[in-house]
């Protein structure tokens, strides 16, 4: 076990509940009753998806893989688990739980839901429910179910992450950057993109259910669909670019790393290093006060000078920028939050009342606007594509003398690049998650 976790958990409930004092008192609240969730079963068959954890009773502990438990907090007093322990010889049951956390917790086994209300006050109408409203107990009546003024404020102080979570998130990434080394391996010794996705699983012990999100492993054109997640058992004949976007969980914190490799000693290996410079260099830019949208802007002016030095584009970055080409190369936004969820939440908001900030225009899909803070943690993934649909639409319109087609074909067998780092913002500047665990 990691000792840093035994010592730094303590401050970090300690915060959790704080925030959740703070949450109840703007919410009118008296008490909090949280739900781990409840398998979800196929229509018409007997067979249920992969259980996903609420996310909000993470938050409290890392309990990932086990339906049906409950979190009773009342501020001032221990926090109540009920943890769910049915008798079942279909199913794993899952022991009872002793790790770093356990002691910080009134844990009560339960062996059915129906024994949850014997746990609970008479009056649940001073209660706020978070969790998906037909994982109530017993359907009984509480105050409200997620509260907006209760999620608002734990959404956005989310944001700040304790060392408690960085310690989680460092031991993700470190996990994450040993499978993309196993990736590169078997990639470079003949292995098809579903053989790639088994040696990254087998290397950071994964099943597919447990990874942050689905695997993106992609040769050549596959690199230019944005969510490739297809998995081909047989290696083209000429293989020639390979990119993997591919993370890692640890007590439910997500790691989220991309890599692109050229399979040769050729031209789009230097474009590769190239980009990697300039995406170190926007690594280099995190630190507290920096404007996330603008960063994201910035992140297209210097794709666009690539895109122009490379001859791909004939009209400087700033026209480019300007005239939305390149968003035809650069579609997605540079960033987001990082932490319980792979897109963390509260990366719009202004504050706990839930208003939001606007996205720069022209860049819809960006996924995070406010200004960074110390202890926030983000990835920073700028891509270049070379993307049909996307130049299509640049060729029929106005942009289409912006753009040396001839160029372009030479390299559009590529499919993309993207490269991406988990970066935490500290006092003076940053913390590079990533680049440390590939360095270790």
């Amino acid at each position: 076990m990691n000792q840093k976790l035994d010592k730094t958990y303590p401050d970090y409930l300690a915060t959790v509940m704080h925030r959740s004092n703070e949450a109840l008192a703007a919410g009118g609240y008296e008490h909090m009753l949280v739900a781990s969730g409840a398998p979800h079963w196929v229509y018409l068959d007997d067979a249920s998806y992969p259980f996903k954890v609420n996310v909000q009773f993470k938050v409290w502990a890392p309990v990932i893989t086990v339906p049906n438990c409950f979190i009773w907090y009342t501020p001032g007093e221990q926090p109540i688990m009920l943890f769910y322990q049915p008798r079942d010889y279909w199913h794993v049951v899952a022991d009872a739980p002793d790790a770093f956390w356990t002691r910080h917790f009134d844990i009560r086994l339960i062996r059915g839901i129906d024994e949850v209300r014997g746990h609970l006050p008479g009056d649940m109408s001073s209660v706020a429910f978070i969790g998906e409203p037909g994982d109530v107990p017993d359907d009984k009546p509480v105050g409200d179910i997620n509260p907006e003024a209760i999620l608002n404020y734990l959404h956005f102080h989310r944001a700040l992450k304790t060392e408690y979570e960085l310690e989680c998130m460092r031991e993700a990434s470190r996990m994450g950057t040993l499978a993309h080394r196993a990736a590169e391996d078997c990639f470079r010794n003949g292995g098809s993109e579903y053989d790639i996705h088994l040696a990254y699983q087998k290397t950071c012990q994964h099943t597919e259910e447990e990874l942050p999100y689905s695997n993106i492993i992609a040769f050549n054109r596959h690199g230019a669909v944005l969510h490739y997640t297809n998995f081909d058992r047989v290696r083209p004949d000429n293989t020639i670019s390979f990119l993997i976007d591919a993370g890692a969980s640890y007590n439910g914190y997500a790691s989220d790393i991309t890599r692109t490799y050229a399979a040769h000693d050729d031209e789009f290996g230097d474009i590769i290093a190239r980009f990697d410079e300039m995406q170190k260099g926007l690594c280099n830019e995190i630190s507290p006060g920096v404007d996330y949208g603008t960063l994201h802007v910035e992140a297209h002016d210097r794709i666009s000078g690539i895109l122009k030095d490379i001859g791909v584009i004939t009209v400087d970055s700033d026209t480019a920028v300007e005239s939305g080409l390149s968003s035809a190369f650069f579609p997605h936004g540079l960033g987001h939050y990082i932490g319980l969820q792979v897109h963390d939440v509260g990366a719009f908001m202004v504050d706990e009342s839930g208003a939001t900030i606007d996205k720069p225009e022209g860049h819809s899909y960006l996924r995070l606007t406010r200004t960074l803070e110390e202890n926030n943690v983000v990835t920073v993934e700028p891509g270049m594509y070379f993307i049909d649909m996307l130049l299509d639409e640049v060729r029929n319109d106005h942009r289409n003398d912006m753009v040396n087609w001839d160029r372009l074909a030479e390299l559009h067998a590529y499919g993309g690049i993207r490269i991406e780092d988990d970066v935490c913002v500290t006092a003076h500047g940053h913390e590079n998650l990533t680049r440390d665990a590939f360095a270790a």
